[in-house]
């Protein structure tokens, strides 16, 4: 194990960091869509209870195992039981998947946010407009590069310099955004139609769907079984309160979430005259059905520029702890210096980001399995790799190390970890089930057996 290992300066620089990393591109699209498309209020009611419950567990597992090895993913299972140092590799694996496709859609963001600064809403609006800008060349590779760019810029100068004095500018203001934006949308007429769809349980419409796409986002949202929060973890001051910290990330990756559809789907609703369906899943809600919404505004310009700087904000800092977590493990691992490693990680992503961006147009023709290939790179490491990560994480942890482990770290320095016995009992039987209900789930869904 190493000692001489960067610390986040402040609990809140932690906390802002995490919760960073946990608010990205799913918060603002994702769960609006689901929430919809799930009954409303129940989708919600389902999100908050799984998030207390699994999302807890899973998330203080993690960064306990961080905090106490001081290592990231791979060299924290070794460094607790060198057999199953494999799990630590697969954990690798997210990372190094997901962050050249999702900087894609990083880049797709910046193009959107100058198109609307420049005044031109009303291009953005237009029917074919994304789908002839994903279909070309050489922009979409220059927007995804300089999204890549960026995100490298901010890991070059490491965790107290970089990620932590980042996080703590950008959080602050994509919240005040968010609930800018929120209230705004209020005011349109037709709005709170949408408000009452959105905030009220409707049981009749509660399944097996809803528990199971409210369990899949959930898992996606906070950064699970990425190494992210294993790698953050290890940054992490033994001082700083454990559970506290959880609690607090889980409030605010949660309360972004709430005002992402307090923010999209009113406004939606509006637009569309209460038609649901216009919540479709996908980038056409952020990249083609939103335009839309924001050119009939007032002052949509405007409201467009201040919405993709926002979901600029939520995208950049997952990108930031997903390419953390590769420069972390390869420097655990190589004993390299992160100015080196920083480089060679940027080079790989934007070599493995050019299929993904030009899979909608000169390779569109590539279709692994059936998909696109951004699309089929999110289904390997979002619905199949992820699920097998966290089920091996909850073994280790509930019947290799043992629960006791975790409690420990949670307790040092004289913290009190109090949600003892849920942890465990989430940890070691209620978990694995979760996770093998989503991973059989995603998998029929894929083959269009069972559809979500």
């Amino acid at each position: 194990m190493t000692n001489n290992r960067s610390n986040f300066t402040s609990k809140i620089g932690f906390i802002l960091a995490a919760a960073g990393s946990a608010v990205g591109l799913g918060n603002i699209w994702r769960f609006p869509y689901l929430v919809a498309q799930y009954g409303g209020g129940t989708f919600l009611l389902c999100y908050i209870i799984l998030a207390v419950t699994f999302g807890f567990a899973l998330m203080t597992a993690e960064i306990a195992l961080g905090r106490k090895t001081r290592l990231s993913a791979i060299g924290a299972f070794s460094a607790l039981n060198k057999k199953y140092r494999f799990i630590g590799v697969l954990a690798a694996l997210v990372p190094i998947l997901i962050l050249p496709y999702y900087s894609v859609i990083g880049g797709w963001v910046i193009k959107y946010f100058t198109v609307f600064i420049s005044g031109q809403a009303t291009q953005a609006a237009e029917d074919t407009y994304f789908s002839e800008f994903i279909g070309q060349t050489g922009q979409p590779i220059f927007w995804f590069a300089l999204f890549m760019v960026f995100t490298a810029i901010v890991v070059l100068f490491g965790v107290e310099k970089g990620i932590e004095k980042v996080s703590q500018f950008m959080m602050p203001l994509l919240v005040v955004l968010t609930i800018g934006i929120s209230l705004y949308v209020l005011t349109i007429d037709g709005a709170w139609e949408g408000v009452k769809y959105y905030i009220t349980p409707h049981m009749s419409d509660f399944s097996l769907k809803t528990l199971l796409a409210a369990m899949g986002q959930l898992f996606y949202s906070m950064s699970l079984a990425m190494g992210i929060m294993i790698t953050y973890g290890s940054y992490m001051k033994r001082s700083t309160n454990l559970e506290h910290s959880v609690r607090q990330i889980e409030i605010f990756d949660t309360g972004i979430a709430f005002f992402a559809g307090l923010m999209i789907v009113p406004a939606v609703f509006a637009f569309s005259g209460g038609n649901t369906d216009a919540l479709n899943a996908g980038p056409g809600l952020m990249f083609i059905t939103l335009p839309k919404v924001f050119a009939s505004m007032p002052f949509g310009s405007v409201l467009g520029t201040a919405f993709f700087v926002l979901v600029f904000f939520a995208a950049v800092t997952s990108s930031i702890s997903l390419m953390e977590t590769i420069v972390s493990i390869l420097m655990d691992y190589f004993h390299w210096e992160r100015k080196k490693t920083a480089i060679i990680v940027l080079v790989y992503c934007l070599l493995m980001g050019i299929p993904s961006s030009l899979g909608f147009g000169v390779w569109d023709f590539i279709q692994p399995l059936g998909m696109s290939i951004l699309d089929a790179w999110d289904f390997i490491s979002n619905s199949i790799l992820m699920p097998i990560v966290a089920l091996l994480t909850c073994f280790f942890v509930g019947f290799v190390i043992k629960p006791k482990t975790i409690i420990d770290e949670a307790n040092a320095e004289g913290a009190k970890f109090k949600s003892v016995t849920l942890f465990t009992v989430v940890i070691k039987w209620v978990a694995p089930v979760i996770l093998i209900a989503i991973l059989i789930s995603s998998v029929l869904n894929a083959a269009g057996i069972y559809t979500l």
